[in-house]
């Protein structure tokens, strides 16, 4: 299945449900209470994050998605706490404040990256539900996918009036469930229930066939547009009517904390629809969020460079041979990541001794090696009749099989010079025995501030004096 970056700035979502915050108190632990046998933690640090439906906002709001949050808190310090994280995000917030309650808030004990103890402090809200749903239709003109975030804590009390809002401007509606009754969900466009929440309303699958039969029959008790199981270790599993079950593999490298993976996966699928992403498509990118959220301790949210570095490395073009289109997001990828660009550029028709240490050389400038290549056009007109020796697809293939190479790019013009204006390396770098001003593209490197370095050749090495030796046995 072929991945791409979604449009993301494009794709308004509207999330509702139960807002809460996570807190985390970290410290230190180096002996045993005297009370009790429990280690004494000594907090040294206080950290809040958003979690609940405020976690869904949050990660749309960090892939670049406009972000809307419709929800329930206090009257207290835990509900400013949750406002200005979210205002800081740049989500849009439309709490209704309820003062004699408390907001959710789950407080954890960390000591050394290890969750020694968990705390709840939650009551059920009396939610004004004829004023949430005002506030929601009052906000669906603006987006193109509506969330219900149900933590069953009782922020969504009118399910059904929230979908058929939606259903009837022709908005798809996202649910992450919660509960043993799936009837609120009724209508739905998508529900994202975990394994043993699905299995809590159909009963014990025996193996995957099982599973996508009961699923099959669920969706068609529901009305549902597709229902998307989450399987832990053994990833997802999309059911849609009339098409065959789509079974993705799960991708985390390491888990460390499954804490808010179920927010990645369903604010992931909601952008990446409100988008435009086909929903298999945007079901892959949810199971790829999901494998990096794991790796990361507490509630957490991914970021667009995040999600496009592993999209990269999911369709092979986190190294070779690149078009330019690719070439630029893997630039933008890694900038993000603050990684020093270097470019170079040649014709390296017959790759010998003298490109391979240069080319090395050159890598040691930066953390990313880009070079651009000559097309056969090109190297005719610079060299002569009878060049290139080899075709611009095997010099290319070529240069990516060395370690110092990180992308390889072509050009058709006679000088880089358009493609440097592209791409603005941090540095621009060129072998040979003539001075930085005379390196083609040095004074449009210059201008943007980067930096032009020559580089000695290594003696006796030369395309041309190949070719030469060649010709003459």
């Amino acid at each position: 299945m072929k991945l791409s970056m979604p449009r993301f700035d494009q794709a308004p979502v509207l999330v509702v449900g139960d807002v809460m915050l996570d807190r985390y108190w970290h410290g230190g632990t180096s002996r045993i209470s005297p009370e009790a046998p429990v280690p004494v933690v000594r907090v040294d640090q206080i950290e809040d994050r958003p979690g609940g439906a405020a976690n869904v906002a949050l990660n749309i709001a960090a892939l670049g998605a406009p972000a809307s949050l419709v929800g329930v808190t206090g009257e207290d310090e835990a509900a400013e706490s949750l406002s200005a994280s979210l205002s800081a995000a740049g989500v849009n917030t439309r709490f209704q404040r309820i003062s004699h309650q408390p907001t959710i808030v789950k407080l954890r004990v960390m000591s050394r990256h290890q969750q020694l103890l968990r705390i709840d402090f939650e009551e059920p809200f009396a939610t004004d539900g004829v004023q949430m749903s005002h506030d929601v239709e009052s906000l669906l003109a603006g987006v193109k996918v509506l969330v219900l975030s149900d933590y069953g804590k009782g922020a969504l009390q009118n399910h059904q009036a929230l979908i058929q809002a939606a259903v009837q401007r022709g908005i798809p509606v996202l649910a992450d469930p919660k509960g043993k009754d799936f009837t609120r969900y009724r209508g739905a466009s998508l529900i994202t229930p975990n394994l043993s929440e699905f299995e809590a309303i159909v009963g014990r699958c025996a193996d995957e066939a099982d599973l996508v039969a009961k699923g099959a029959s669920l969706m068609a008790e529901l009305e549902l547009g597709a229902l998307l199981v989450t399987r832990g270790e053994h990833g997802m599993t999309l059911l849609r009517p009339e098409h065959p079950a789509l079974h993705l593999p799960a991708r985390a490298r390491e888990v460390f904390d499954v804490t808010g993976a179920g927010d990645t996966v369903i604010s992931t699928l909601a952008a990446a629809i409100a988008a435009g992403e086909a929903l298999p498509q945007a079901v892959a990118l949810a199971n790829l969020a999901a494998g990096i959220v794991v790796g990361k301790l507490g509630t957490a949210a991914i970021s667009a460079p995040e999600l496009r570095r592993a999209i990269s490395r999911e369709q092979g073009s986190e190294r070779g041979v690149l078009t330019l289109d690719q070439l630029l997001l893997a630039i933008e990828d890694a900038r993000a990541h603050h990684e020093k660009i270097v470019f170079t550029n040649g014709c390296f028709d017959i790759l010998h001794a003298g490109h391979v240490t240069y080319l090395e050389q050159a890598r040691m400038q930066g953390d990313r090696l880009i070079v651009a290549i000559n097309d056969d056009a090109s190297v005719a007109c610079l060299k002569g009749p009878g060049r290139p020796i080899n075709s611009v697809d095997r010099r290319m293939a070529v240069l990516a099989g060395l370690g110092a190479v990180d992308w390889v790019v072509s050009f058709s013009e006679d000088t880089p010079e358009n493609l440097l204006r592209q791409v603005k390396p941090d540095v621009l770098v060129k072998g040979g025995d003539y001075g930085v001003d005379q390196v083609v593209g040095a004074d449009i490197v210059r201008e943007y501030g980067g930096t032009v370095q020559v580089l000695g050749l290594v003696e006796n090495s030369s395309t041309t004096a190949i070719v030469e030796k060649i010709r003459n046995r």
